[in-house]
């Protein structure tokens, strides 16, 4: 399967503006490819680096080296030199992410909530409700509930809504920081069997996950990422 993301020598250094411009090395020399259908786990202790990988790949953090190339749109992008405006391109139609948490907008009903990817593309309301409802459906979120906000949800009620948000467009590629970290044993293997599905239909995952056994479950490879520590 060809490759979908193509990462070289990526590096990352917080600047600590409030404590004197003191210098935090983040990552440094990360290189790996993820191709199309497949599953790379990023495995390590706390605190080596797994997250701001991730949010390099989907340029939340600017890489202060190396090339982060992206198979967009037909062609290769390299993030490190695209413009704001493409990265925002390519999170629309390439790159799908799902969080530790849950971000949305205060007092939007939780079917909105996740059908707002689809409706964002131009999907019609209904519609991208209508595939938001098969999803709330799928990960156990009663439908009493889809009409409230997602503030008010329990804590795994609201991993389960972001995991909806997250799976429910078709992009390519898809980011996962602890998916299933706060589910219980039955939406656990939802979220297994929803990736399953995501890597038949060709799609390239990136996945920090903490539970050995989803891990085993889901990753194809496992990347530790503590050979790319940067030593402050």
């Amino acid at each position: 399967m060809p490759a979908m993301i193509e990462i070289t020598n990526a590096e990352k250094t917080f600047t600590m503006h409030l404590q004197g411009g003191v210098k935090l090395p983040v990552v440094r020399d990360v290189s790996f490819d993820v191709s199309a259908g497949e599953c790379v786990a990023l495995a390590g202790p706390s605190g080596a680096g797994k997250s701001s990988i991730l949010k390099m790949i989907f340029g939340n953090y600017r890489c202060d080296d190396g090339r982060i190339g992206i198979r967009h749109e037909g062609k290769w992008l390299d993030l490190v030199k695209a413009e704001p405006c493409r990265i925002l391109g390519v999170r629309r139609s390439t790159i799908g992410y799902v969080s530790q948490f849950l971000r949305a907008v205060p007092r939007v009903a939780t079917i909105d909530v996740v059908a707002e990817p689809l409706i964002a593309t131009g999907l019609a309301r209904e519609t991208a409700r209508g595939k938001a409802a098969q999803l709330l459906q799928r990960l156990n979120i009663s439908e009493r509930l889809w009409r409230l906000p997602p503030s008010t949800f329990s804590g795994g009620e609201q991993q389960r809504v972001n995991i909806a948000r997250g799976f429910i467009s078709d992009h390519p590629i898809l980011l996962l920081d602890e998916p299933t970290a706060s589910l219980d044993a039955a939406n656990r293997k939802i979220v297994v069997d929803l990736i399953a599905e995501k890597k038949r239909a060709g799609v390239a995952i990136v996945a920090i996950v903490h539970d050995d056994e989803v891990r085993r479950a889901i990753a194809d490879r496992i990347v530790d990422v503590t050979s790319f520590a940067a030593a402050a």
